[in-house]
């Protein structure tokens, strides 16, 4: 079975059918995956992170995120389900990080999950003209990647690989789907994939 960057992940297929693309909201992507700490440390270019490109994103994602379906100034709906977490109770979260394929100010942007200790289901709505960096992206050019980086709970720099107690963070296994929500529409818990199609090949 092939691995990306090191990391064992279990890809959801976005086939669009009716449940991941309606008008006006789609699943950017729909992924499970485990990571353990040798993992961490081996992914490359920067460790604790999953690298989701190609076949592992929504192959018809719009390029212009601003018109004819204005997606910049809507929101994004964040599903985080933490499948199986370290012994320990220790706060973690995941950045998710847009990374475009035109850059401008800081270069890309990102949101950020819930923090949690156990696991369970975890999910938000979060505005996108209100995240970090969210003026990085040129919009109408497009997401060429995304980036999810697992941290503790104290800041940016709070990479989970760093931590001296590392075991409470790793491995760790999790399943994360985001959903595009357009401006003036209204999240529908539907667009949820209800049976994930575990295909960790899709590496393109």
């Amino acid at each position: 079975m092939k691995t990306l960057f090191s990391i064992t992940l279990s890809i959801a297929v976005l086939v669009l059918s009716a449940s991941e693309c309606v008008a006006e909201q789609f699943v950017l992507f729909d992924t499970t995956f485990t990571i353990t700490k040798a993992e961490a440390d081996d992914s490359k270019p920067s460790p604790s992170h999953v690298y989701l490109k190609g076949k592992m994103l929504n192959a018809k994602r719009p390029t212009d995120w601003t018109s004819p379906i204005d997606y910049r100034n809507g929101s994004v709906h964040v599903r985080l389900e933490v499948i199986d977490k370290s012994a320990g109770g220790e706060p973690t979260t995941w950045s998710v990080c847009y990374i475009p394929n035109k850059r401008q100010n800081g270069g890309y942007g990102c949101i950020g999950t819930d923090v949690y200790k156990e696991a369970g289901v975890y999910e938000k709505d979060i505005a996108m003209t209100k995240f970090w960096q969210n003026d990085g992206i040129v919009w109408t050019e497009g997401i060429k990647e995304m980036h999810l980086v697992i941290k503790d709970n104290s800041g940016g720099k709070g990479h989970a690989h760093k931590r001296s107690d590392h075991q409470k963070f790793f491995p760790t296994k999790v399943r994360m789907t985001l959903v595009q929500v357009a401006k003036g529409s209204k999240y529908d818990p539907k667009m949820i994939p209800s049976q994930p199609v575990s295909n960790a090949d899709k590496t393109d």
